[in-house]
Parts: C-alpha cells; structure tokens; sequence
C-alpha cells in the first residue's frame, strides 16, 4: 500500500456541521489528519486539512468532497505533498515561537504593514493572526475604543536590538504599541503583576497634590520632574520634597485620596485580575496612605511605599519613617514578593512610568513602560501609550471575547 498527502483548502461562508460533514467523508476511508487549522473572517471560513492516506483511495475521496462541496456551496480546492515536502515543513517545526500584539486607539492597514515589514525583515514566518478586541461597531464608533491584533510567529529575530528600535519608531510615529515575546509556558502562566502608583494606577503625583495644598507646589514639581527623567539621586529628591511639606495638616491626605484620577482601564483591569487569580502589588516610591486606599478600593496584596512622619498635632514634620522606597528596593521588593508566593520571576509583570520604575521593569518576566518617560520607554521592552492601563490585559493574552460581564469596556 502507497500512501499520500494532499493538502485540502476549503473556504466560503461558515456553518453549523461543515467540519463534521468533511470528517465523515474523509473518515470512511481512514485517512490520517496530519494538520489542520481554520480561521473565520465575518462568518467566512478558511479550513486547511492535511490529510495521508492509501492511493489508491484519493481519487474517490476527492470526487466526494467536490459533490460534498457543491451540495453546501462552498470552494474546495486539492494539493499533493511529497514525502520532502511534509519532512522539510515538519523540520520547521522546532523553531522557536515568539507573539508579536499591536494596538491602539484603532489599527490601520499602513500602520499593520509597517509591523508586518519589520516582522519579515527579521525572517520570520506568521502562523496566525487573532484579533483581541472587539468588534468596531460602524453606527457607534465611540463604543470600542480601542483595536490589538496578536502575531503567532516562528523563527528567531536576526537583530533584536534592531528590530526593537524599529517598532520602538514606529510606535512613536505612528501612534501604535508594541509587546514583542517568546510565546513559552511562563507567558501563558503570569501569576504576580507590580504597580507603580503616581502617574500609573492614578493620573497625578500625589506628593505635588501635597506641595500644592502646602503652597510649595512649584518647588516640589521640579525635583519631581528631574528625579523622574533619572536627572538627580531619587532619594535625595525624596527627602528634599518631603521636608517641604512640613506643618500641613494631616486631614489634607483624606481629601486628596477620595479625589486621585483613577487612570483610565484601571477598574476593567483590576476586576479581571483578580478574579483570575493574580496577585497584585504596589510599589511605589509615593506613600503608603494613598497606597492603602487603593489597596482597599480593589482588593490589592500587597502595599509598599513611604510613610509620612505625623506629630501629636495631626501635621507633618518633613520627615518619614523606615527606609525609602527607591527604584532599587522596588526590585528587590518584586523579588521578595515572588519568593513569597512562590512565583518565578519569569512569571512576574512589571508596570511603571518613571525611572525609578526601571529596576522593577527589567528584572520582572513582563516589564511594561506606561505613559512612560522616554528614558523609560528606551529601555523597556514593552510599552503602552496609546490607550489605558487595561491594555497590559492583551499583552497577558487576554481577548475581549474571553471576560464576558467581566471584561465590559
């Protein structure tokens, strides 16, 4: 008995049973499936099926699936595969398999052509192409706000460093964001994600809310400005802006907390977090005050920031208590935490803005730049800033379709 492989493509407007009715016919003489795969584009399919079987059989098994094909309209066309063929496509297989996902606000074909060009400039095949969002309605425009397609590819980049600058320019021209990883068991498998607080779960520094309440809000705004670009030490800039709010009343810390900017996605995000089972961190460099009260708002693990030293009168002394949370104790802190959960650090998320986020950001298994600063953006691999906080989701592999109720925009 001779046997053969013949590639069989079907395509045309999708149905309850089609498979099925392929399957049988195929089944009755005992052909081995050797790959398959569909996709579906506004109820119209593509079904690929690679098929071996006797020889002496493919000519009848043709001619059935061509009635077969014609009885519930669809296309249905036939290419042999030789032994070489099959080998050399299976050689292939081993290769490594790396997610490429862009978004943004919406997803133009110029913008998807220029990531497709850097994805083939660096040799890599695309196996398949998922959207993550949901659908744009045409009538309610403002309704999906957003748009991510998710690249399967194999291979291996030629020159990571080259092709991360690329997408680093394109994001930057062309409005989208990029996440560029190995698609292994650990990204499948994220367990412990850390927040940066100021300027990432919330739209402000909540140290210049301080400043502003005790008149020195200029002063504390250029420290903060030039200890985020990584200008001066982040300590030293701590203590400097700390003193400056000696004498302010206690009382001040409640109002500015009931009014923080929650960022935009926060709430979809931490919902979604949690109720898959994520531990989830703050560690931040502002304070533990506003820290524990998003920790109460959303359920949050774990709270590590600074504390404010407070005298007998309910005012601030411009000083804080215990060591100061810094870019370097963040990490450490990412670490510990995983130790402690009993994560691998490959299996941890990293999110912040500023440099003292950096640390954290390099040593996590995921680190995302959010609305970062360009020191920032330049040296994290992945990035968000076109749309909200809720887009590491799809980072995560999440898709719209998956979160039901949970996932609502």
């Amino acid at each position: 008995m001779r046997e053969e492989q013949i590639l069989v493509r079907i395509t045309g407007q999708d149905r309850p049973g089609l498979t099925a009715d392929i399957m049988a016919i195929l089944a009755k003489y005992n052909a081995q499936i050797l790959d398959i795969g569909q996709a579906d584009i506004h109820s119209t399919l593509s079904l690929g099926i690679l098929i071996r079987m006797d020889e002496a059989y493919s000519g009848q098994v043709m001619k059935e699936l061509l009635f077969k094909a014609t009885e519930i309209g669809i296309n249905i066309g036939f290419s042999p595969i030789t032994d070489d063929e099959y080998e050399d496509w299976v050689s292939h297989q081993g290769k490594n398999r790396y997610i490429l996902t862009l978004m943004g606000r919406q997803l133009e074909a110029r913008q998807i052509e220029a990531a497709t060009r850097v994805i083939a400039d660096q040799g890599f095949n695309i196996d398949s192409i998922r959207r993550m969002t949901g659908r744009k309605s045409i009538k309610n425009p403002a309704k999906h706000i957003r748009a991510c397609i998710e690249f399967s590819l194999r291979g291996e980049p030629r020159d990571r460093q080259e092709m991360q600058s690329r997408f680093m320019r394109l994001s930057e021209d062309m409005e989208i964001d990029f996440s560029f990883q190995r698609d292994d068991m650990f990204r499948r498998m994220r367990r412990l994600i850390c927040f940066d607080m100021d300027s990432t779960l919330i739209q402000t520094e909540c140290i210049d809310e301080l400043a502003e309440r005790a008149g020195v809000g200029e002063q504390v705004r250029a420290i903060t400005e030039s200890a985020m670009r990584g200008e001066i030490d982040f300590k030293e800039s701590f203590r400097r802006r700390v003193s400056l709010l000696k004498g302010l009343d206690v009382s001040v810390m409640h109002d500015i907390a009931e009014h923080m900017p929650i960022t935009e996605g926060v709430d979809r995000l931490m919902t979604i977090l949690k109720t898959c089972g994520y531990k989830i961190a703050i560690l931040s460099g502002g304070f533990t005050y506003f820290g524990e009260y998003l920790q109460r708002k959303y359920g949050i693990d774990y709270v590590y920031a600074n504390e404010l030293e407070i005298d007998d009168a309910g005012k601030l002394t411009g000083n804080y208590v215990g060591d100061i949370v810094d870019g370097h104790r963040k990490a450490e802190l990412l670490k510990l935490i995983a130790q402690v959960e009993k994560v691998n650090l490959a299996q941890t998320i990293a999110v912040g803005d500023g440099a003292n986020d950096l640390p954290m950001i390099s040593e996590a298994g995921l680190g995302i730049a959010f609305h970062a600063k360009p020191r920032v953006v330049a040296n994290a691999k992945q990035s968000i800033n076109t749309i909200g906080l809720d887009g590491v989701l799809y980072f995560l592999g999440f898709k719209d379709s998956y979160l039901g109720d949970q996932g609502k925009l």
